[in-house]
């Protein structure tokens, strides 16, 4: 954080002084306080002495309600305990939010505490002698305690122990038993025992430090040092610790004290000049010291005293000790504190093989921990640190592929030519050529600007870019950085070394934008001396290049645009005359080079001096007569006779010339037009050139002049060999930063995407360039790898994916699923599977089988799409079972299964720190080891934490990572060792963390890292951010695992041969690791596939053995005997149509207890399951369910029912074809939930079937209407779904059908209702035919292949037809008696559609067929020839219904549209056959509803129909009249509460789609909705009508709604509007209800807090906490006598919350009196066995027992216990068969409604009876209320709303 002082503050302010504290009028002070003077400080102190510190102190300013205002970072204070006393010093700061925050220190604290205004610290005090230190616990001074220094950094304590962000110091407290010299703030630190002169020498104003002023320093006698005399303190905690340092004072010992192998630092002493270390250049300012037997002692403190006490929701795997920072280099390291954001940065300073005088550290917060250097290894100094990471380093940089970065022009020659020098960013590189070995300088913490060499080339200089430009010298032999200095300019252009190495010279601008030339003389650096400025001058003229003669160190040239300038240094003056330029005075003069002569005793007049311009002029400058001696214009290319290129004066545009360089014999230049040409001494012709992609920007040659360095402006960096006449690329780079990377292990390739708009692909070993991929007008933005083919796949910022061959350097395929730019981009590591998300949240899944790329799912919004975008986005666990990532929103992270993209887990990253005042996020996921299965979560916060990945449970957190947010991480194959990357630096952390330092810290890139990973072999790091970092992971190698262990999927495949192609390979297409089991029996497989020529032929599989007469499937629950089935056996010969025949066997002997119809247990079919879900949305899945059914159920006996269920509001959008209407008989059917409601349309009456348990997935209707077969999953104990056949009539279920093992997908009758087909969706692909005579199992056939929709012929029932992956299939059966006989052809889309989904199908007049595709066409079918001669772009989303009648066809798809088209002129094109165009069908209307199309059903002549949508809405249409009417509406998510009006005309409901909406419970229809977007309802309350107030018509009735933003809203139902919004809380509202009176509304939170607010003037009148940090769950208000239970006030109220406390309140609004009458905790056992999570608490007061309230909740019993708040005391307990999740009580009659988790509705007499138990809802009864009449009864299941009547009370 930067402060800006007040300028009254600067440079400090002495706080006594100013508020003059003698005078006692703007200070105070309590006790015995008093001024002294003291002869030894030499100047007035302060006694402050007593036992009490409350009695004695003295305080700043004098009252409490003002503030100081004092806006220093550092406070001072200059002070000295009393000896064997207590002491205490309080400091009141305040946060940019306004909180004040108290900050103690002093002896009397034994620990460290904390809370969220108060943080206490233990100050160990320190003894002057080593043998008076104390040992044990912290406590009084001792007797010879010293005088001390205390340097506390107030921002970065608030900052790390808080989160909280400095504003000011607002007041100070000093209590009892001290000695006060002074106090004081400052932004500067200041350094004790340092004078001026000694800080000038040091420099050490540029770090922000400075010598301690007069009036605060401690006077030292003569020949005395600083620190023998005083302690000096500074407190900076802005250093990742678990736990808090105490104040721990640490002294000096002499300077003969020998080192230890641990050596501790802390504020040391800066030497003065005459020291030792500035005779030593040699020698670091740091000082390591001994660990004087007193420090031990005191040291030894800091564990027992600063052990944080155990708290639940901590972890004990975050870091124990003050990590260390590395540079990962070979040579000497040095490491210091990680987590310092000044020391990270001024670390890069001190460069590998820096041995010369770095900068003093000063800003070093807290206790310091070194290693010193032995032999050239880093030895870890810390306490116990020798239990870390090893080796140590761990990380070692082996190589950069990049080149420039601040720009691309410096590349210089070393001088035997072996080897090249540039900077790569931050980096400085020297590559030698023979071997490609590179070696790094490393230290600048900017882009390298400038390089320059010393004549002899072992001086190099470096400066970087940006506002703190630093120079450094290097001794280029040995890597040493010789010294640091400042340039003085923020950006150098040009920057040359005189020939002996003695002069330095840099062009740049200053902080003004000013030209500035520096010249610094380098003399004595070698010596040990530092760089000083020998002239600096300003100058208007524009320099592009300036270079020292190599002649004379005084001498310079400089050169720019429109001038040449001659340039001297003559007495400590830079003097500089203009060449005279002629006619050429306006060219614009890129660069200049000398002429190389004969030898350095030849005048500096004959040197010739060559400048080029960018109109391709070369001029030769005369020294002597300062002007133009020749010009020469270099024209492109004029061929000539013998093929050279000519350089004259004659007209044209010229090269453009950026570089020239010149030898003894030739010229070269570098040039716009990408041309590096040579060129003689005349510039007579062009005798070799090299052509570029780009601009050349630089050119050099080598010292041997056999080769030529030659740089562009896109990073590439070259020679051409002159005597080979070949050109070798060295490096070549990105021209902006890398935004991520896929790295292939096999091949050692790397893929990287860049800002730049390219995809490129490197070879590691070599560092070159292999392949680059870019996109017209498009943007990549991510890339991966296939784990084992060439291929590679890029996602673009237009959505499209795009997967190229790399051997063939070809594209292969394109994927146009996403619609904005593709934010992740993965393989599954088995290689199967390909996963992509798009910035609008859009998840697709591809399957990379059978040498095959098919996109199988694609679901919308369940990414995150402000999760930010990265090659890391989506991430898979290592046996690609899982898929994890960030979303629906930044809070949440989601666990998927990969195959199937079916949801298995959610975890809501935002909840899990209860106690974090931050609302903390999800940035990026990744997977454990699999043994493991853990999900490491990066937040927000600077967290990682690792999670469950099954349960989600959060089993330890790493806190904190990085100073900023952690961008990438990975883990290691072995789980050992985790990666991280934040701001500009890499960690490698002990993934177990059993060490004392887990992590060490690696520094190096310029920019922050955007992705860091793991190489598959483990052997290396990848880093990249401004360039591609590979890093030696020197770990020792893994254990291998013996062959017992289980081996990773990746094992189980084949190695790729030599000779196969690049393409795919199934999986399948592997040995299996294991021999499955022989099954009982198995339905015949059908493998379906296009042979014929023509297009006509069908392979089936045949099955190899028979099946009993009884098959799995056949169930019926009237007995049926044992009848034989017949089974399928399939036969082909050759060429003929293959056949399908009935084979019957013996029936195996059956035990007698057995009956027929039950299904086998434990019999499997050998199908192969197909757990990948097809890239369809027709496809049904069933909602994910927690809940399972009751045990056992208490039905109430038959015509004794209490209950009867009078309607259901809602429909199930998530069913598919799941609503039927017949317009003749007027028979109207949807499924909600397991309930069939069958409504009339005419009357709005329901009746309602029940005889499902599960999710209703589809519904089918006899064509005579007599008939209704529907289809739900599987009950608990059964191996198969349930298919129930209803009579129309009378409503009963006449048969169940039991075949499918998962989900039933589609069912349909045949046109004479004797035969029902149903299909199983894709985990089933079974199909089944059944008889309608007596629901026998006629055939079962399974399917290699998903199917999604099937239909009947309208002509015959032997036709029928389904629809799948890419194909139909035309279905022909035929009945020989009892046997069946089936024939089946499998017609492919058209070629033109691509990979599609063929989704929906109807028959239409005579011979056609229409079929929808999940890319949004229409194919019409031929049934005489079964194949496809028409298409059309029927709409831009997937077709999943279709309904044709005559000449007209109607389409619904996911875009939320049906499409009504006019179809006459097909029959008449299918004539024409594949020339038919799609120009003959008209589209006549189009309307858009609310969600995507699900079910729909049409008259005779498609006029109108009923259309449902997955939004929970069945919608009549009316063609004619173009309307859309809603006849049936719902929630399309979770239902939150329930309430019913005071008139009980109406009801309300509020779910987590954050609507409101109002019903009229007569009819069920919605009357009213209000929403409230980006936000979920969580409660809502009805406002009662007054008492003794009779209803009048125009009265305005309000519901009250509480948000999960913490706000509560008004709404009007009678205006309907919103009226008022108040924002009481600052969580989300969990409970919310209006007094008895509607005058207050109490409201209750997340947090726990409780609000009272008037909705008359939306203040918040009170706030309770008294629940606070658990949620409330129940708030309740009753009527009361005004004195009742002793206590005044007319309202008694409740409010319970989940921590199992009900506080019971009694309340007088009117008169503001709310007292607290009774407090009720309810016992429970340590942990809930098999609960998954803790039942709710729930209370209400009993409506027949005045004074009792009843309550359920998780305790020792399953129970609901009746409390008397007049007896305080349990009155009675009645039994539950589980824990209740809703309750309500009835105000008429004595029943108690309760709904359980295992979707049981019980209503209970009290105070005893029978219960009664009601079925009817699919998942858990969350919610249940009693309207106030007690006559009916509204319960909510998930979405669906049931509204029951109490008929029998």
């Amino acid at each position: 954080m930067i402060l800006v002082l007040a300028a009254w503050q600067r440079p400090y302010l002495n706080i006594f002084k100013h508020f003059r504290v003698e005078e006692w009028k703007r200070s105070a002070k309590e006790g015995d306080v008093a001024a002294l003077t003291d002869t030894r400080m030499k100047g007035t102190i302060y006694r402050i002495r007593g036992s009490n510190p409350a009695s004695s102190y003295l305080q700043l300013p004098r009252a409490g309600t003002q503030s100081l205002g004092l806006t220093g970072r550092y406070f001072y204070l200059l002070f000295r305990p009393l000896p064997r006393k207590h002491f205490l010093v309080h400091l009141d700061v305040t946060t940019e939010e306004n909180q004040v925050v108290r900050i103690s220190f002093s002896n009397l604290f034994k620990e460290f505490k904390s809370t969220a205004t108060w943080l206490q610290f233990p100050f160990v005090c320190g003894a002057a002698s080593e043998g008076t230190a104390r040992r044990g616990a912290a406590g009084a001074a001792t007797a010879d305690v010293r005088w001390t220094c205390l340097v506390l950094d107030l921002p970065s304590i608030l900052s790390l122990y808080l989160s909280r962000r400095y504003s000011h110091l607002r007041g100070v407290k000093l209590c009892s038993n001290l000695l006060v010299k002074n106090l004081c703030t400052s932004d500067l630190l200041f350094e004790p025992g340092v004078t001026l002169a000694e800080a000038r020498l040091s420099d050490l104003s540029c770090r922000g430090v400075a010598p301690m002023p007069r009036e605060f320093a401690f006077p030292v006698p003569k020949g005395q040092k600083w620190h023998d005399l005083y302690d000096y303190i500074r407190c900076q905690c802005n250093i990742p610790v678990t736990r808090c340092l105490p104040l721990v004072l640490l002294r000096f010992p002499s300077e003969g004290a020998k080192l230890l192998h641990n050596s501790i630092q802390k504020s040391l002493p800066h030497p003065v000049a005459g020291d030792q270390v500035l005779e030593e250049p040699s020698h670091p300012l740091t000082q390591l010291v001994t660990l004087p037997r007193a420090v031990c002692d005191r040291l030894s403190l800091v564990e027992p005293i600063t052990r944080p006490k155990a708290v639940p929701h901590q972890c004990p795997g975050i870091t124990k000790s003050i990590p260390e920072v590395h540079l990962a280099v070979p040579g000497p390291l040095r490491a210091v504190p990680a987590g310092d954001p000044g020391l990270e940065e001024r670390q890069r300073l001190h460069a590998v093989g820096d041995m010369g005088q770095p900068l003093p550290l000063s800003d070093d917060g807290g206790i310091h921990v070194y290693a010193h250097r032995s032999g050239g290894h880093t030895t870890p100094a810390a306490p116990g640190s020798e239990e870390g990471l090893v080796p140590d380093p761990i990380l070692k940089l082996r190589t950069i592929i990049g080149f420039g970065g601040c720009n691309s022009k410096w590349a210089l020659w070393t001088r035997d030519s072996t080897a090249v020098v540039y900077p790569c960013h931050a980096v400085i590189v020297a590559l030698l050529l023979k071997t490609g070995e590179q070696r790094f300088f490393l230290g600048h913490t900017d882009k390298v600007s400038v390089l320059a060499f010393s004549g002899s080339s072992t001086l190099l200089a470096s400066a970087q870019a940006g506002p703190r430009s630093v120079g450094r010298l290097w001794d280029f032999p040995t890597g040493t950085c010789l010294c640091l200095f400042k340039t003085y300019l923020q950006s150098l252009v040009s920057l040359s070394f005189s020939h002996s190495g003695a002069v330095l010279c840099g062009v740049g601008r200053d902080v003004h934008s000013k030209t500035m030339v520096v010249v610094w003389n380098t003399a004595q650096v070698t010596r040990g001396g530092s760089v000083t400025v020998l002239t600096k001058t300003h100058t208007d003229v524009d320099i592009q290049a300036m270079k020292i003669a190599f002649f004379d160190d005084t001498r310079m040239v400089s050169c720019g645009r429109d001038n040449i300038r001659l340039w001297r240094v003559r007495s400590g003056a830079l003097r500089s005359c203009p060449v005279r330029l002629g006619e050429y005075h306006s060219l614009h003069f890129t660069d200049l080079a000398f002429e190389e002569g004969p030898g350095l005793q030849q005048d500096p007049e004959d040197r010739a001096l060559f400048v080029c311009s960018r109109s391709g002029h070369v001029l030769e400058v005369d020294y002597k007569n300062v002007c133009v001696r020749s010009a020469r214009r270099l024209l492109p290319a004029q061929p000539q006779e013998d093929g050279q290129e000519q350089a004259g004066k004659s007209s044209g545009p010229g090269i453009a010339i950026n570089s020239i360089s010149m030898s003894l014999t030739f010229c070269a230049t570098g040039s716009e037009d990408g041309y590096m040409r040579l060129w003689p001494l005349d510039f007579s012709a062009a005798v070799l050139e090299a052509e570029h992609e780009a601009s050349v920007s630089s050119v050099c040659i080598s010292p041997d002049r056999h080769k030529v360095l030659s740089t562009t402006a896109t990073g590439n960096l070259g020679y051409l060999d002159i005597q080979a006449r070949g050109y070798n690329t060295l490096m070549r780079s990105h021209e902006d930063s890398v935004l991520g990377f896929s790295v292939e292990g096999r091949w050692r390739q790397i893929a990287t995407v860049s800002q730049d708009n390219t995809i490129r692909v490197w070879d590691l070993a070599s560092r070159q360039q292999l392949y680059d991929f870019s996109a017209a007008e498009e943007t990549p933005c991510t890339v991966a790898f296939h784990p084992y083919w060439e291929i590679l796949a890029c996602g673009f910022d237009s959505g499209v994916v795009r997967t190229f061959s790399l051997t063939a350097s070809d594209l292969l395929l394109e994927h146009k699923q996403h619609r904005t730019a593709i934010t992740g981009l993965t393989f599954s590591p088995d290689g199967n599977l390909m996963f992509s998300s798009c910035l609008q949240g859009t998840l697709a899944l591809y399957s990379f089988a059978a040498r095959k790329i098919q996109v199988l799912r694609v679901l919308g919004s369940v990414v995150a799409r402000d999760a930010g975008g990265g090659v890391d986005t989506l991430v898979v666990s290592g046996d690609s079972r899982l898929l994890a990532f960030v979303g629906p929103s930044k809070y949440v992270v989601t666990v998927m299964e990969a195959c199937s993209l079916d949801e298995l887990l959610r975890v809501d990253i935002s909840i899990l720190d209860l106690h974090s005042t931050i609302l903390d996020s999800a940035v990026k996921v990744c997977f454990g080891p699999v043994p493991q299965g853990e999900l490491l979560v990066s937040t927000s916060s600077n967290k990682i934490l690792v999670l469950d990945a099954k349960t989600g449970r959060l089993v330890r957190e790493v806190s904190p990572v990085h100073r900023l947010t952690c961008s990438s991480f990975a883990l290691s194959k072995d789980g050992q060792y985790l990666l991280t990357a934040g701001d500009k630096v890499i960690k490698v952390w002990d993934y177990q963390m059993r060490f004392n330092i887990n992590f060490q810290v690696f520094i190096g890139h310029s920019e922050p890292v955007r992705q860091v990973a793991f190489t598959p072999d483990q052997e290396h790091v990848i880093s990249v951010g401004d360039a591609i970092f590979l890093w030696d992971f020197l770990a020792p190698p893994p254990v291998k695992s013996s062959p017992a262990r289980a081996r990773s999927p990746v094992s189980t495949l084949p190695l790729r041969s030599d000779s196969s192609s690049e393409q795919p390979k199934d999986i399948s297409e592997t040995p299996r690791p294991t021999v499955p089991l022989p099954l009982l029996s198995s339905p015949p497989c059908l493998d379906i596939s296009p042979v014929h020529p023509a297009g006509f032929q069908s392979i089936f599989s045949e099955s190899d053995r028979e099946e009993e007469a009884d098959l799995p499937g056949n169930s019926r629950k009237v007995a049926n005997g044992h009848k034989d089935v017949s089974v399928l056996v399939v036969e082909s010969d050759g060429n003929e149509e293959p056949i399908v025949r009935p084979k019957v066997r013996l029936e195996s002997p059956r035990s007698p207890e057995k009956p027929a119809n039950e299904p086998r247990k434990g019999t499997k079919t050998s199908k192969s399951q197909c757990s990948i879900r097809p890239d369809s949305y027709r496809h049904f899945t069933p909602r994910f369910k927690a809940s399972v059914l009751p045990q056992s159920f208490l039905s109430p006996p038959a015509g004794s029912e209490v209950l009867k269920l009078k309607a259901v509001i809602g429909y199930n959008g998530n069913g598919r074809g799941n609503m039927v209407w017949n317009p003749d008989t007027g028979f109207f059917a949807y499924s909600c939930g397991c309930v069939i409601v069958v409504e009339d349309l005419h009357s709005g009456s329901q009746n309602h079937w029940l005889g499902h348990a599960e999710e209703i997935s589809t519904l089918a209707l006899s064509h005579n209407a007599q008939v209704l077969a529907s289809a739900s999953g599987k009950k608990d104990g059964d191996s198969h779904c349930q298919i129930c056949i209803w009579s129309i009539q009378d409503g009963a279920c006449t048969a169940e059908l039991f075949h499918h093992e998962t989900q039933v997908q589609a069912m349909a009758f045949s046109w004479d209702d004797r035969f029902l087909v149903t299909i199983g969706d894709y985990s089933d692909q079974t199909m089944a035919l059944w008889s309608t005579h007596t629901y026998q199992l006629m055939l079962s056939t399974h399917i290699l292949e998903p199917l999604h929709d099937m239909a009947f012929s309208p002509v015959s029932h032997q036709h029928l037809a389904c629809v799948g992956r890419g194909a139909v299939m035309f279905w022909l059966l035929e009945q020989q008696g009892d046997a069946f006989r089936l024939k089946v052809h499998r017609a492919p889309a058209p070629d033109v559609l691509g990979l599609v989904e063929l989704t929906s199908l109807c028959y239409g007049p005579d011979a056609l067929l229409y079929s929808g595709t999940n890319s949004g066409q229409i194919c019409v079918w031929d049934t005489e020839t079964n194949s496809c001669f028409m298409t059309w772009e029927a709409d831009e989303g997937e077709i999943g219904v279709l309904v044709c009648r005559h000449n007209r066809l109607v389409s619904g798809s996911n875009t939320k549209r049906i499409r009504l088209w006019f179809v006459a002129t097909v029959q008449e094109l299918r004539l024409k056959g594949p020339d038919a165009r799609s120009g003959s069908v008209v589209l006549e209307h189009e309307i858009t509803l609310d969600g995507t199309i699900v079910s729909a059903a049409f008259d005779d002549s498609l006029e109108m129909g009923i259309v449902g949508t997955t939004a929970g809405t069945l919608w009549y249409i009316n063609w004619v009249e173009s309307t859309s009417i809603r006849l049936i509406s719902g929630h399309k998510n979770k239902v939150t509460e329930v309430c019913f009006s005071p008139d009980e005309s109406h009801c309300a409901t509020c779910g987590e789609d954050g609507s409101v909406r109002i019903w009229a419970l007569g009819s069920t229809e919605l009357v009213v909705q209000f929403q409230v977007l980006n936000q979920s309802c969580q409660c809502l309350a009805w406002k009662p009508r007054p008492v003794g107030v009779w209803p009048c018509p125009g009265e305005s009735q309000h519901v009250v709604a509480g948000y999960s933003d913490g706000t509560v809203r008004v709404f009007s139902v009678s205006r309907t509007e919103m009226e008022l919004k108040m924002h009481p809380h600052a969580a989300a509202l969990t409970a919310i209800t209006y007094s008895t009176d509607g005058e207050m509304i109490l409201s209750g939170g997340k947090d726990g807090i409780v609000a009272v607010s008037s909705p008359r003037t939306g203040m918040t009148i009170h706030v309770l906490a008294d629940h606070k940090g658990s949620p409330i769950t129940v708030l309740q208000c009753t009527r009361k006598q005004y004195h009742d239970f002793g206590v005044e006030g007319g309202e008694l109220w409740l409010a319970a919350s989940s921590d199992r406390r009900v506080s019971v309140w009694a309340s007088d609004w009117l008169q503001d009196k709310c007292e607290l009458l009774d407090w009720l905790s309810f016992p429970a056992p340590a942990g809930p066995e098999g609960l998954d999570s803790l039942p709710p608490s729930l209370a209400a007061f009993c409506p027949w027992e005045h004074g009792v309230l009843v309550y359920v909740g998780f305790g020792l019993q399953k129970e609901a216990l009746f409390y008397s708040l007049r007896k305080k005391q349990v009155l009675r307990k009645i039994s539950l068969p589980a824990f209740a999740t809703s309750l309500s009580l009835s105000p008429a009659a004595p029943f108690m409604a309760l709904g359980f988790g295992d979707r049981l509705l019980r209503l209970q007499p009290c105070p005893a009876g029978a219960p009664q138990d009601y079925a009817g809802h699919d998942d858990t009864v969350h919610f249940c209320c009693f309207a106030p009449s007690g006559r009916r009864l509204l319960t909510a299941s998930h979405s669906a709303v049931l509204v029951w009547e109490l008929t029998g009370a």
